[in-house]
Parts: structure tokens; sequence; C-alpha cells
């Protein structure tokens, strides 16, 4: 999508007729259902739609902000540069959930490496040793019982295990599909330690960058507000963004309400309450916006040397417990024998 708005803006900017660069973007495109959605989209504009009504027919590839923009750009007359700052937002949005992604790639395998390394030893590794020790008729020292307690529960009752979490998948599946159960688990996650807040700077990283861009192009702010809300996935945001519009309808500015909602960090009423003191609220969005993606990669950075360590000491301490629970015995029997 990036690389097709882009060359879009570039055969649009050079001059070429909109119906010709639609189709030239189709053909540069492999075969796929974007592909298709551009060649439907041309089929639109050649049979006298405006391209912003003809995308709306493609809302898995063209969401509402995208469709907004464009036409915005159609009344102003200036759609090359809307569709190159289109690609420029899709391109940074995409860039942060790249690093955010591969910033918690790698602790998410160590801790699915060390999941499944520990299922193999309780069901198979340790049995071995325990009907050794069962053997020996002594008394265990507790570390091992712990440990064969824990493995006999894993070995009979896996079913009961597996079914379990699969309940409580479905369970949560279920609550998030209600708005009460959404609007809770949005809650909890936001106010988790240190991921709650890097979730905060990503939510608004990306709420005041296509907000910006959106007033940028000429959207007005209520329906830019609007836009915004429908790219939103947090439902805490969702609902103050509800509140601060019929604020604003109500005659109110955008600050204040944006401040009393709570969903906004101080800084970012402030600049907002600059913004439209100074006439520039779109320039000050972008500026929140470059200022949060930088914070989401600090903390994100830090995030990552901090997991490392964590998961390692975490895992090495399972481990290292119950390679204690199984030579505690030997050790105890290598006395006797002595």
């Amino acid at each position: 999508m990036v690389i097709a708005t882009r060359q879009l803006a570039t055969l649009v900017k050079a001059g070429m007729p909109l119906l010709r660069a639609l189709r030239t973007v189709r053909d540069q495109l492999e075969p796929s259902a974007l592909q298709d959605a551009f060649a439907q989209v041309a089929s639109g504009v050649e049979a006298g739609v405006k391209l912003s009504e003809a995308l709306t027919h493609h809302p898995r590839f063209f969401p509402q902000f995208y469709v907004n923009m464009i036409r915005a750009g159609e009344v102003g007359g200036f759609l090359d540069e809307i569709l190159k700052r289109l690609a420029d937002l899709m391109e940074k949005q995409r860039r942060i959930q790249d690093r955010v992604r591969s910033a918690l790639m790698y602790p998410a395998f160590v801790m699915v490496a060390a999941v499944s390394i520990l299922i193999i030893l309780m069901a198979f590794v340790v049995p071995t040793f325990l009907g050794m020790f069962n053997e020996l008729g002594s008394a265990l020292p507790l570390p091992t019982r712990i440990l064969v307690v824990a493995c006999s529960a894993l070995r009979q009752w896996w079913w009961a295990v597996l079914a379990g979490l699969v309940g409580l998948v479905f369970l949560f599946q279920a609550a998030m599909r209600t708005p009460s159960g959404r609007r809770a688990m949005d809650r909890l996650l936001l106010r988790l330690p240190v991921f709650g807040s890097l979730l905060q700077r990503l939510l608004i990283a990306r709420f005041s960058r296509t907000f910006g861009t959106l007033l940028s192009s000429g959207v007005p702010i209520l329906g830019a507000l609007e836009t915004v809300e429908a790219t939103v996935t947090n439902s805490v945001l969702t609902d103050a963004l509800r509140d601060i519009q019929r604020s604003l309808k109500g005659g109110e500015s955008l600050a204040r309400p944006m401040e009393l909602s709570g969903a906004f960090p101080p800084l970012v009423s402030r600049m907002v309450a600059l913004g439209e003191e100074t006439g520039q609220l779109d320039r000050m969005l972008v500026q929140l916006a470059d200022s949060y993606e930088e914070e989401v990669e600090i903390q994100l950075s830090g995030l990552t040397q901090l997991l490392e360590p964590l998961l390692i000491v975490g895992v090495g301490g399972i481990v290292g417990f119950i390679v204690v629970a199984m030579f505690l015995p030997l050790l105890s029997l290598t006395k006797i024998l002595g």
C-alpha cells in the first residue's frame, strides 16, 4: 500500500491522467487482492465516479482516513500532495509497528523456547529420575517432592490443563466482544507497569500523526476527529474522542475537553492549546507524534535490554530448581553409600 500510494502520487504529480495512473500502478503490482482493488477503483473512475467514492468500496485496503484525505485533496485540487502525505503517514506507522514487533520478538522466542524445554523436561526426563527415586524407598527432599507433585499433575491432568487454557482463551475472546469487557481490558492494559506507558505513547503517537496529517490536508476538525476515532484501537481513547467531539459541537475548544478526559497526558493538551492559539494545530500535532515516537523507540530499547537478563535469570532459576530437585536424592544416596 505504501509503495502503490507513493507511485500513484509520483505519476499524478508528473501530470499523468488519474485513470492512466491507476492502471499503471495496477500493472506494477503482483497478482493479489490489492491489484484487484486497484483494478476495480480504476473501473469506477472510468465510469465517472470520484476517486474517493471508488475507494470506499474497498475498506480493507483504503481505510476511512485514507478516503477522507483523498476527498480533501479532490476538493482542494492537490491530490498529488495528499497522496504523498498518505504514503509518508502509512510508512511511519508501519515503521514504528515493525520496531515494536522486532523489539518484542526475541523475548517472545525465548519464552516459547523456555516453556517448550520445561514441558519436555517435566514430561520425559524428570519421570525417569523419579522412577529411580521411588525404587530407593528413602524420604525425598522437599524440592524433589514438589517436583514429583508437579510432574504427576502434568502427566495425569495434562488434558485438564489444556482444556483450561483453551477455555480461558475462549472466555477472553467472548469478553473482548462485549463493550464492557473491551473497556475493562483496555483500561487494564494502560495501567500495566512499563507496558502500559509504552502502549499509551504508541496510541498518542498514532493519534497525533493521523490527526495532524488530516488537518494539514484540509479535513475539517470534526471530520478529522471522527476519522481518527475509527483508527484508534483502544476504547478508553475512543470514548474520550467521542466526548471531545460533543464538546466541540457545543462550542468549546479542543484542548479543554482533552485535558478533562484524563486519557491524554498534560503535554498533549498543552501543545494542542498552543496550536489552537497560534493557528498551527496541525504542526503541533505532528511535532507531538515525532516526540512520542522517539520516546517509544527509547523505551523499547531499554525494555529489550531489561527483558533479556530477566528472562535468562527466570528460565535459569526454574531449570536450576529442576536440576537441584533431581540431584539432591542422588547426593543423599552417595553420602549413605560412602
